[in-house]
């Protein structure tokens, strides 16, 4: 992992004025393309099963990363694809940025999300999301949400298909982190398969807040699946959030020293 993270050598630039209006035209751009797709997705979702509905969605976020590529001239890179094993496991995802919304469908294989319900009432794209299976939560009903997670959540592992949960419960700041939300790794347990944790950098490229994205390469690290059986739950998050948090330590090290 750490030849792979000194291995990119994308610049990294914080903008002048063209960085900015470029950042500018792909977020107009973005907006339009997430609302004509949740159109057309919400139609087509009437006639296709829930296996093709994915493949549209992978490709509408390909073509978002394919903008954002040749827009803001920023690309991305995946190490550690081995690293997912077949079948359905829970993935737990660092929350930093927009981005890792749309690139969870380019790296995972067929998936749910994990998400609060409020995303459900936004017109069009909420009614899309409903369309893709997706498990929303109350964030403040507590022990009821974890319980839904897990009870819908077993179903889908047992069909095969991937949990994507994003511990924190929010988008962090770059460098900050709190106290991982015990679901996702319940879930693996009480389904007997894996915890994948998968950390990335994109929050130092795309911030959480502000319109400016940044050139560069947004590096995305698998990491080697953790067995939960038998565990407590908790110390199955405090190891995936120790090595997710200690990878993003050393990516946003590099970037910074990219940048300087």
């Amino acid at each position: 992992m750490a030849a792979m993270i000194a291995g990119v050598r994308a610049p990294v630039t914080l903008g002048g004025p063209m960085q900015w209006i470029a950042s500018l035209v792909y977020t107009t751009l973005l907006f339009v393309w997430v609302l004509l797709f949740a159109i057309f997705f919400n139609i087509a979702s009437l006639f296709v099963p829930l296996r093709t509905r994915y493949e549209l969605a992978r490709h509408w976020a390909n073509v978002i990363l394919t903008g954002l590529r040749v827009i803001c001239r920023l690309d991305y890179r995946v190490a550690g694809r081995e690293n997912l094993p077949p079948g359905g496991h829970v993935a737990l995802w660092k929350h930093s940025s927009s981005w890792e919304t749309f690139a969870m469908a380019t790296v995972c294989p067929l998936q749910v999300w994990v998400l609060k319900r409020e995303l459900l009432w936004i017109p069009f794209v909420g009614w899309g999301i409903r369309q893709m299976h997706a498990i929303a939560i109350d964030r403040g009903s507590g022990h009821s949400a974890v319980k839904r997670v897990v009870a819908r959540g077993k179903r889908y592992i047992a069909d095969g298909i991937w949990v994507m949960v994003f511990p924190e419960g929010t988008r962090m700041a770059a460098g900050e982190t709190r106290k991982y939300g015990v679901s996702g790794a319940l879930l693996a347990r009480e389904s007997g398969c894996l915890v994948v944790p998968i950390a990335h950098d994109a929050g130092y490229y795309w911030p959480r807040r502000g319109l400016l994205k940044k050139r560069g390469t947004i590096t995305v690290v698998i990491g080697k699946p953790i067995d939960p059986a038998g565990r407590d739950p908790r110390a199955v998050n405090e190891e995936a959030q120790a090595w997710i948090e200690g990878t993003i330590r050393r990516l946003q090290s590099r970037d910074k020293s990219l940048e300087a």
